[in-house]
């Protein structure tokens, strides 16, 4: 059986012909993202990004509404600062802030048009569609049929058990 880092990896090395580059690795909390993330950094020395750090450090003197418009501008800024081509995001929880008013899917593939970037997603792949939080919660946000690369780490939540499993969404 492949290691959840080597799943990943084997996407990592498809993506570069992909119009969107992106690479979620999608499961529950405390199922392995993290630390299959960090030993891809390890392995192939790629930057690991903390979102949630990285963007609150920025949006820390700003006003709501100054942070909802340049939220955008702030995520590009932060890959940016980053070598490579390769870029690990991980703890992207602050994207789905309803203050922030961001679509987060279309966030992290516009940052993936020209960089490979996986990033964690702390939810539910279940058919072929991408769950984050559950409905009743505020943050609550269902994609049908996202253009990523979808990585599922084993699951059992409320729908039911959702099996490992590793697809192509990039039509």
């Amino acid at each position: 059986m492949r290691s959840l880092s080597d799943e990943i990896a084997k996407h990592i090395e498809q993506a570069p012909p992909l119009y969107h580059r992106l690479i979620l690795v999608v499961g529950p909390h405390r199922r392995g993202k993290t630390t299959a993330l960090r030993d891809l950094a390890a392995k192939h020395d790629w930057p690991i990004v903390n979102l949630n750090l990285a963007l609150a450090e920025r949006l820390l003197d700003l006003t709501v509404r100054q942070r909802a418009l340049r939220v955008a501008r702030i995520l590009g800024d932060i890959l940016a600062e980053q070598a490579g081509d390769v870029v690990l995001f991980d703890n992207i929880e602050m994207l789905f802030h309803p203050d922030l008013q961001q679509d987060p899917l279309r966030l992290l593939q516009s940052l993936s048009r020209n960089r490979t970037l996986v990033s964690t997603w702390r939810g539910v792949y279940h058919g072929r569609s991408l769950i984050y939080a559950s409905p009743d919660h505020p943050e609550y946000r269902r994609f049908d049929d996202p253009q990523a690369r979808i990585v599922a780490t084993p699951a059992s939540d409320a729908l039911g058990g959702i099996p490992s499993t590793a697809t192509d969404n990039t039509a």
